[in-house]
């Protein structure tokens, strides 16, 4: 049993073990184990949902360029306070910068292999990325890894901290169902360059790539999925809770997967490109960057709203 599975099994509230003790039987690190986070406020929320909303729109917002936004708005709120909750989120605004995503102290971070190099068929490339989703009284985070080439979500998974475990379960998922990829691209975020996600890319005898420093536009498909999501299904409805979240999560994506049109794609669907490009049915279609970043670019449409006061939630 992996690492995250035994922590998986860790009950918090058990009424005679400690989670040290608990630790210890499943033979766990508990400083691997990590302190559950203490609820956001209501006013938090409703910024944090905002801060949101305008980074979709304008994703090359930092927070001093936020903040300004937010006066315009009437929302008076001063820049250490909105740092610190778009590092909550894990928000990082496109653009050179000296640092894409911080990684973990002694965490190795490896080159970036996809310079040049022409992205034409599936399982070619994967790459993974992690956003905030408000829900109720709280939020969750999800994390998707897509096939580059078809733009294909093949697997996703909900957690209540942006830990490693909810990474590695979902590319073990998506190496289950869907065979390998030659290379897997990823930000320099910790839950990325940590050993127990690298280490199961190397198991498998994926190679390894990291965006390097002011790579902004290697998570352009990415982060267009976060916008479709949030603004297609997650605005619109306003999940309560975990339970409501990941019902509504499994229905989109088959949605996107199946049925949503793609312009890049002559109006297919991904999986439809994914599944008769790997039987030879389709001739390779190669990924035009340039279109693609200035697609990512365009004003989301969809109009926003505050989120209604419900209680933080967790993910199973």
């Amino acid at each position: 049993m992996s690492a995250p599975d035994r922590r998986a099994k860790l009950d918090r509230d058990h009424p005679t073990l400690s989670l040290r003790r608990q630790c210890a039987l499943l033979g766990v690190a508990r400083s691997g184990v990590y302190r559950q986070r203490r609820a956001a406020n209501d006013d938090d929320l409703a910024l944090m949902r905002r801060i949101d909303e305008l980074f979709l729109r304008w994703p090359f917002l930092g927070s001093r360029r936020m903040v300004a936004m937010l006066a315009a708005e009437g929302i008076r709120v001063n820049r250490k306070r909105v740092r610190r909750l778009m590092r909550l989120m894990g928000i990082v605004p496109l653009g050179p910068k000296p640092r894409t995503s911080k990684p973990g102290a002694g965490h190795k971070i490896y080159p970036y292999l996809l310079r040049g190099l022409v992205i034409d068929r599936p399982n070619q490339v994967w790459c993974a990325d992690i956003t905030y989703l408000p829900i109720g009284r709280g939020f969750l985070y999800l994390v998707a890894i897509m096939d580059w080439h078809s733009r294909a979500v093949l697997a996703w998974r909900v957690s209540n901290t942006m830990d490693t475990g909810f990474c590695v379960s979902a590319l073990e998922a998506a190496l289950a169902r869907f065979g390998k990829p030659e290379i897997f691209n990823t930000d320099q975020g910790s839950q990325f360059t940590s050993t127990e996600f690298t280490g199961a890319l190397a198991q498998a005898g994926i190679k390894i790539s990291m965006d390097g420093k002011g790579r902004w536009m290697d998570n352009v498909f990415v982060e267009r999925l976060w916008r479709s999501l949030k603004y297609e299904d997650v605005y619109i409805k306003g999940y309560t809770d975990g339970t409501e979240l990941r019902a509504g999560l499994a229905e989109w994506m088959g949605f996107y997967n199946h049925h949503r049109p793609h312009q890049a794609l002559g109006n297919r669907a991904p999986m439809a490109i994914w599944r008769e490009a790997m039987i030879g049915a389709l001739p390779p279609m190669a990924v035009d960057m340039t279109l693609a970043v200035a697609a990512s670019l365009d004003d989301a449409t969809a109009s926003t709203t505050s989120p209604q006061p419900q209680q933080q939630q967790k993910a199973a």
